[in-house]
């Protein structure tokens, strides 16, 4: 493949389904974004509807292009499927993805390999899903397919193919024979082929569990399957579940007076060392004034140490709020950069743009510069964001707003400046422009901006221009300034299928698993008005490519106002709130938030202190393997009250009690039925114990079905196929 050319396929359309279609479907194989007539649409929007474009040869089909009309369209595809084969009856699904409602044309790629293996197909079947307009039909204006078609790189893949599909059906086969107790065709066939139907560790488990009923080795073979890590990437699947927690510090006291935490504020900084797990923050607004102290707080002892009541006392920056600041982490830096003036203060003087570093060994402050805007770099701003790549030394400082000197008339008449993309290399102290406020990089306020190290790229969404909220998602490639939208922000989704347009939300990155979270703030609703409600969001990086609605999911939401409610839940989660901060262990995978702004139209100078941290919760290997051994002793205790009811009842009592989870309520009642069940069955006489044949074939079909459930936790790769050969028969 790595020599083969690639070029368009030529195909025709073979057929459609069943619904009329308003247009010609061959209009599709000609490109004509100003013909509003040239598309293939559907008499309706309710699937199944589909086209299948049938190719000239088999080919090793890698992309697929749709064309648009010049002009957004409530027919658009907002959601699609894409699937292919040899034949227009068997397909695998080569893609799942949807089409952005604007003019340009988009490529995505398709799945052309099994086992790094490419396959070839020859039908590609379309299934639209959902349109951009509700409750209106479907069209495809261009379709074009790219691939390689040249006999000599397809044939070797064919070949394979075919062999790969003639193993899946054995595989198939020795499934069926063995759920069906056919062991002598099972055996026979397996012999003949030497094709494994799966793993090694899965065998030794169906001969111990279903061929034996030995339930006691069946579970300690699980156990060893869970210490090697078998159940880590079934784990990697599962939705998270918030933790949250509030945080008591330490108290301590310094001079006879308690001195514990920092008051309440909203607008201030926090950065984490996730080396010495040390969080710092600094300054805010506390509802009357800017303040000026410096706190840091050590996660394991739990405890707040105020380095500093007043920084501009001891060489530092003056009290603030609106400002930004990073931590280099390697070298024990904190950069911070910008500030909030009101509009009285905003002189010639107080207009410089200062940019302090501290530093946490030797505990000082240096004045970088007084006005960074005389160094090439931004002006004075507020409502930016600062990111810092360590390895590299440099922040990035992107979007703010430019504050101006101030003059009623001016104030009331002028457009807001804001602020473009710079770099600041600390090595050498220089600033760079890298982008002005643009069309290709919109500068906003409020927003989010995160720097992935592996990737080297700045992930940047949200926010707010002048009135407009902004619900846009793009990446800037740091080594090559390309700029990437991921989604334009365009989109009219629903409120529970992205976040709410909004600002101030806060977000953080962890860059093993590659995942961006999202706290939400302050955010706009379709009636225009301003909500702070509490929801968390995770982004999927590795899945964006594209579409932001597939890699995105809602972990947490609450969207109770009432103040009845917070009071009895004030140390169960936060009170929704924006002008917080929040920052993150990836190492330890732990959020820490605080402070901020609840809100409160009665009380507009309120202002929060709380401290909580929260954690992303998927079911642990130890909650997997105590599910597995319930199931396992819920079989066991199932097939022993068929034949000795006394045993039953003790084994009930003692050994399948151990793994009930009491404070599942689910699990518990059916703990209770189970021993109902027990007492409602028929006395056995224990010494004409006599299992009959019907019974050994009830138990063997019941181990299957435990065998089957406890290989869902292994990875695919290990398992026995998904399918059924039954299901392969087709109905007459």
């Amino acid at each position: 493949m790595a020599t083969a050319v690639k070029k368009k396929l030529k195909y025709a359309v073979h057929k459609w389904s069943s619904y009329s279609y308003n247009y010609l479907p061959e209009n599709i194989c000609t490109d004509k974004p100003n013909d509003q007539s040239s598309r293939w649409s559907s008499d309706s929007n309710q699937p199944p509807q589909y086209l299948i474009l049938k190719l000239e040869r088999p080919a090793i089909v890698e992309a697929i292009s749709f064309g648009k009309y010049e002009k957004t369209h409530v027919c658009n595809l907002k959601k699609f499927k894409i699937f292919g084969g040899l034949g227009d009856d068997h397909m695998v699904e080569l893609l799942e993805s949807g089409l952005k409602n604007d003019h340009q044309s988009e490529t995505f790629q398709l799945k052309n390999e099994i086992d790094d293996n490419h396959f070839p197909c020859r039908y590609i079947k379309i299934v639209p899903i959902q349109a951009w307009g509700p409750s209106f039909n479907f069209s495809i204006w261009f379709v074009e397919l790219t691939g390689v078609d040249d006999w000599s790189v397809v044939k070797p893949c064919m070949s394979w193919y075919n062999t790969y599909r003639e193993r899946e059906a054995i595989r198939l086969c020795l499934k069926h024979f063995r759920q069906r107790q056919y062991i002598e065709a099972y055996e026979a066939l397996q012999k003949k082929t030497k094709i494994a139907l799966e793993h090694p560790i899965l065998t030794e488990l169906h001969n111990l569990l279903v061929k034996e009923g030995d339930y006691e080795s069946s579970e300690n073979l699980v156990i060893r399957a869970c210490e090697d890590g078998l159940f880590d990437h079934y784990i990697s699947q599962q939705d998270y579940k918030p933790k949250w927690t509030p945080i008591e510090p330490t108290m301590k006291t310094v001079d006879n007076t308690v001195d514990y935490r920092p008051g309440m504020r909203g607008g201030h900084q926090m950065c984490i060392d996730i080396h010495t797990e040390m969080a710092y923050l600094y300054g805010g607004w506390d509802g009357n004034q800017d303040l000026a102290d410096m706190w840091s707080y050590h996660i394991p002892s739990k405890q707040w140490t105020c380095i500093s009541k007043n920084t501009e006392e001891e060489g530092g920056p003056s009290p603030r709020s609106c400002h930004k600041m990073c931590l280099d982490h390697d070298r024990k830096q904190v950069f911070t950069l910008g500030r909030y003036l009101d509009s009285p203060m905003r002189t010639a003087e107080n207009l410089k743009s200062d940019f302090y570093m501290y530093d946490i060994g030797s505990g000082k402050w240096t004045l970088i510069t007084e006005d960074s805007g005389a160094m090439g770099g931004p002006k004075l701003i507020f409502d930016h964001q600062m990111v810092m790549d360590v390895e590299h030394q440099t922040i990035y400082v992107f979007g703010g707003r430019v504050l101006t000197r101030y003059s009623d008339t001016a104030e009331r008449s002028s457009e807001p400046t804001f602020s473009g993309l710079f770099a600041y290399h600390v090595p050498t102290n220089t600033w760079k422009k890298l982008l002005d406020d643009c069309s290709a990089l919109r500068s906003r306020i409020g927003h989010s901006m995160l720097f992935h190290p592996k990737k080297r790229v700045l992930y940047i969404f949200a926010g707010q221009r002048s009135k407009e909220y902004l619900n846009d998602f793009f990446t800037y490639h740091v080594d090559s300034g390309m700029i990437e939208v991921i989604s334009d922000g365009t989109k009219k989704d629903s409120a529970h299928t992205v976040p709410a347009a909004g600002f101030t939300q806060r977000a953080t990155l962890d860059p093993d698993s590659d995942e961006i979270h999202v706290l939400s703030g302050l955010s706009k609703d379709k009636d225009k008005r301003e909500n702070v409600k509490n929801s968390f969001w995770v982004y999927d990086v590795g899945k964006i490519n594209g579409n932001v609605i597939e890699s995105m999911s809602c972990i947490y939401r609450n969207e109770n106002s009432g103040q009845q409610y917070w009071t009895k839940m004030q140390h169960v989660e936060p009170v929704p709130r924006f002008a917080h901060q929040l920052v993150y262990d990836h190492v330890k995978k732990v959020h820490y938030l605080f402070g901020g702004n609840p809100g409160k139209e009665s009380l507009p100078k309120m202002r929060l202190d709380d401290f909580w941290s929260l954690k992303l919760c998927r079911p642990s290997a130890d909650h997997l393997l105590r599910c597995c051994q319930y199931l396992i002793r819920k079989y066991r205790f199932q097939e022993l009250t068929a034949t000795n009811q006394s045993m039953a009842m003790s084994y009930l009592q003692t050994d399948l009690a151990d793994t009930v989870d009491h404070n599942d309520p689910d699990e518990t009642q059916e703990f209770h039925r189970l021993a109902s069940a027990l007492f409602r069955g028929e006395s056995v006489d224990e010494d004409m114990i006599d299992v009959s044949d019907q019974q050994l074939s009830e138990n063997y079909h019941r181990r299957t079905e435990l065998f089957d459930k406890l290989v869902s936790y292994f990875p695919e790769s290990m398992t026995q196929p998904k399918g059924n050969l039954v299901d392969l028969i087709p109905l007459c």
